[in-house]
């Protein structure tokens, strides 16, 4: 699916990225993906580290299809490769990605192409680089990344306003400090365990959306 710039920024609200340690015995991700994109998930990126290629696009394949059905953009985290493959909607890399490589002219201009940054600099680095929006974080600690820096609310906001591209903030966010984001600029909230380690996790999107909702509104 091809998205809009204004699609891609009103999906920003709630942008869930996949965590298969959390499934319980016998569950399946994309069963849990399912319910999450029925309770308010507005964005979908799948990130496997551990799996290896050919079953990151078996269950990739998956989640494209469920995304394609409530009109959620689907994005593979760091290969383009099988972002490519699977004709996914895009792919989000890190800085690291784009030296010396141009991401943007290998999947093309219809894309979605997400870039991670921790700076101004680095913000005005990917968007130079074709990024449709910036991954901001990480903003609160995250046992996601352990070497993750933590981002002022401040610092968070001179990123956004560096540039002119939706920014999602990510980083150990969750209903209980959510909101302390409000007045960041940032045009929503990343979040994995927040949702992929909740008890209920369609009941955890359809409260993050809420409060993301309401943080964007009064930023």
């Amino acid at each position: 699916m091809k998205f809009t710039k204004d699609e891609i920024r009103a999906s920003m609200l709630l942008y869930a990225v996949t965590d298969r340690m959390w499934l319980k015995d016998g569950e399946k991700l994309s069963t849990v993906c399912k319910d999450v994109l029925e309770n308010g998930a507005t964005f979908l990126q799948i990130r496997e580290k551990d799996l290896d290629a050919a079953s990151f696009e078996v269950e990739a394949q998956e989640l494209k299809g469920l995304c394609a059905k409530y009109h959620v953009p689907f994005v593979v985290n760091d290969s383009v490769e099988i972002a490519l493959d699977i004709d996914a909607d895009g792919v989000h890399v890190g800085q690291s990605d784009i030296q010396g490589r141009d991401i943007r002219a290998m999947i093309g201009p219809d894309k979605i192409l997400g870039i991670s940054a921790g700076t101004v600099e680095e913000a005005v680095a990917a968007e130079k680089a074709g990024a449709d929006y910036i991954g901001v974080g990480a903003v609160f600690a995250t046992s996601t990344k352990k070497n993750a820096r933590n981002l002022s609310i401040e610092k968070l906001r001179e990123i956004s306003t560096s540039v002119s591209i939706p920014v999602v903030a990510i980083g150990g966010i969750g209903a209980s400090n959510l909101m302390e984001l409000t007045g960041s600029g940032v045009d929503g909230v990343a979040v994995v365990s927040a949702i992929f380690g909740a008890e209920n996790p369609g009941q955890a999107a359809a409260d993050l959306l809420k409060k993301s909702r309401a943080m964007v509104q009064h930023g």
